[in-house]
């Protein structure tokens, strides 16, 4: 799949002063920004900066309460081509192959490439020959692991991931890392939340920086580490803390 392709798909993802407001505390507030195919788009910002209700509003799975999101170009569609990972995936009662099966089902794979699907994913993902253990027994990268093996099972233009090392040990972050870095290489478009500066600088081709519900700053991944245009972002990467 190529960039080209990815364009007739659900990107550009189009933000268009959008707001969020939830039990009359403003989430975001007029949050402009454009999301391309290539490489990861990676959102950084303090605790409760607003990144995970920004993936959720590309996503689809929230509805802005200003403004205004478009999916090349059109409006919501709910057999787009996205998918979103969870911070804390729940797996399913049974095998991990169970619990992809489950996910092509849901993404009306026919029966006839399932098993062959599954080997893939599972491949993909660096669990081969682990199909037929119990999900709730892997080791918590692993499960992290078959929770974006699920995510990917719709053959996705574009997948969201809500801090997916956030509770992994320095290992298995790599491991994680060297998966997603396979899911680019096959041309899906990775946008995704993290609290961690060195997985942004590894795997970010561009940064969305938000604090206190807006964008402070974006652009290239290089740049931004190396001359931060704002002081907030400044004092962010120096490891000071925004309020």
């Amino acid at each position: 799949m190529t960039g080209e392709q990815l364009t007739a798909g659900d990107l550009p993802i189009i933000f268009d002063g959008v707001g969020f407001i939830a039990n009359a505390v403003s989430i975001l507030e007029r949050v402009t920004l454009q999301i391309w195919p290539g490489t990861p788009t990676v959102i950084i910002g303090p605790n409760g900066s607003g990144k995970t209700t920004l993936l959720r509003l590309a996503m689809g799975l929230l509805a802005p309460t200003q403004g205004r999101i478009t999916w090349a170009g059109q409006g919501f569609d709910p057999n787009s081509r996205r998918s979103f990972m969870f911070q804390r995936p729940t797996m399913l009662r049974r095998s991990v192959a169970g619990n992809l099966l489950y996910s092509l089902n849901a993404a009306a794979v026919p029966r006839i490439l399932q098993d062959a699907r599954v080997e893939e994913l599972l491949a993909l993902v660096g669990l081969q020959g682990l199909g037929a253990r119990w999900a709730r027994r892997l080791s918590g990268g692993e499960q992290q692991r078959v929770a974006l093996a699920r995510a990917l099972a719709k053959d996705p233009a574009v997948v969201f991931l809500d801090e997916p090392t956030a509770s992994l040990d320095p290992a298995q972050t790599k491991s994680f890392e060297d998966v997603v870095r396979s899911v680019v290489d096959r041309g899906i478009k990775v946008v995704m939340s993290t609290h961690d500066l060195g997985e942004a600088r590894r795997l970010a081709g561009e940064i969305v920086m938000l604090h206190q519900g807006r964008v402070i700053e974006m652009g290239g991944s290089e740049n931004f580490f190396q001359e931060p245009q704002t002081p907030e972002a400044r004092k962010f990467l120096a490891g000071d803390l925004l309020v």
